[in-house]
């Protein structure tokens, strides 16, 4: 790619197809927020699981399409990172989490084409987090290596001949930034929780109303009476039997709910390895073996969980294990924030709030582009309106609720 001039300084840009291109320690060095999920280590165990595409080279050929091609746009100045985003390029819509299908069925009605198309994103992970990644020490030329960024991504998708281009999960910083380069804003709903500087488990029932405190205590002792034991195993000590059984447990779940397998066999052997840091089993035992697990992965910013299954039904496991267990953890580490996946109302009274997600797009055609802005906007009233009821709905005590007498037993 051509270079590009911020002011007096000139900064190169270029175009990789695999994450083995990349410098692992200068792209981890790029300001990625609370998210793991951009990192080398989480890439590289998507592309050498083959549950992504390298964007060159012989290695493609040999492996399964995933549908997402890789192309990592990078910002260099003096021959140092300075900036990056992770785009690819796409022939379905498969595992985005912020959902198109309307949009493609309408281009394909008119007889416009909308594949392929251009994402940036985190591959089948709807999980906020910076997408333009950038050098913490840039200061005031931030904005200029952002904007050099933005018309990177463009030129990528004219040159591979993309309908449209997707910011997934981005911040709302960013988007603000998009908006001002012509991408329309998309509003979504996620069910977050949220640490209000808890001490312990016991603090945070405390701040629940009472029946919805009694409710999560019974579900929590039920559950718990049905096991032997649920442990958090780090990264680095996931043996192969544990991992095996993660990739058994996340594909029965697929299975079971209709869903797709998006991450292939191997991925969770892979991640394990090369994001022990960051990389969490919840394990849970029973008649003396391993009956169900999730895994999570932890940063200093926020807790995500993610793939939780099971190879038996015990009424109540999946909240502990996805979800109490999770809030525990959060707050015996104190961090900020934990994000449990993507929809799912009954996250509502166990405690996770709901929250905005947010996205920028820009649609090729002008007719079609027209009709797709037109929606957002309409989408984004219903989503407010939505998340103002469901805000009415929470389980934690209000000015009203703050005069009700706090239950011995909160802990």
């Amino acid at each position: 790619m051509a270079d590009s001039a911020s002011s007096s300084t000139k900064i190169a840009v270029r175009a990789v197809g695999r994450v083995a291109d990349l410098d692992a320690a200068a792209w981890d060095a790029l300001d990625h927020g609370p998210s793991p999920f951009l990192r080398h280590g989480f890439l590289a165990a998507l592309e050498d699981s083959g549950s992504i595409d390298p964007g060159t080279g012989a290695r493609r050929a040999a492996r399964r399409h995933s549908g997402w091609t890789s192309v990592y746009v990078l910002a260099e100045l003096d021959g140092r990172l300075v900036g990056a985003v992770p785009a690819f390029v796409k022939t379905h819509s498969y595992g985005e989490y912020i959902f198109d299908w309307g949009w493609a069925n309408a281009a394909q009605r008119a007889g416009l084409p909308y594949y392929p198309k251009l994402v940036v994103a985190a591959p089948a992970t709807p999980a906020t987090g910076p997408r333009i990644l950038l050098d913490r020490a840039l200061g005031p030329m931030a904005p200029a290596i952002r904007s050099i960024l933005i018309d990177a991504v463009r030129a990528i998708a004219d040159d591979a001949e993309c309908s449209s281009i997707h910011w997934l999960f981005c911040t709302a910083e960013e988007q603000r930034a998009l908006a001002a380069a012509g991408y329309f804003p998309r509003a979504s709903l996620q069910f977050h929780w949220k640490n209000r500087g808890y001490g312990s488990f016991g603090d945070f029932l405390g701040a629940l109303k009472s029946r919805k405190r009694k409710q999560l205590r019974k579900e929590r002792e039920r559950a718990r009476g049905a096991i032997e034991r649920l442990s958090w195993i780090a990264g680095a000590e996931l043996d192969r039997a544990r991992l095996d059984d993660l990739d058994r447990f996340y594909r029965t779940t697929t299975e079971q709910h209709g869903g797709r397998d998006y991450l292939r066999p191997g991925f969770f052997h892979k991640v394990a390895e090369t994001l022990p840091d960051a990389t969490r089993m919840v394990e849970v035992v029973a008649g003396g073996k391993r009956i169900a697990g999730a895994l999570f992965f932890e940063t200093e910013g926020a807790l995500y969980g993610r793939y939780w299954g099971a190879d038996v039904h015990v009424e109540l496991l999946h909240f502990e294990t996805a979800y109490y267990a999770g809030i525990e953890r959060a707050i015996e580490r104190r961090l900020p924030l934990f994000e449990a996946g993507a929809q799912g109302e009954h996250k509502l009274v166990r405690g996770f709030e709901p929250a905005l997600t947010y996205s920028a797009h820009w649609i090729r055609h002008p007719g079609l582009a027209a009709a797709i802005e037109d929606f957002t906007r309409r989408e984004a009233a219903a989503v407010e309106h939505e998340i103002a009821e469901m805000s009415k709905l929470g389980p934690y005590r209000g000015e009203e609720g703050a005069e009700e007498e706090r239950d011995p037993s909160a802990g």
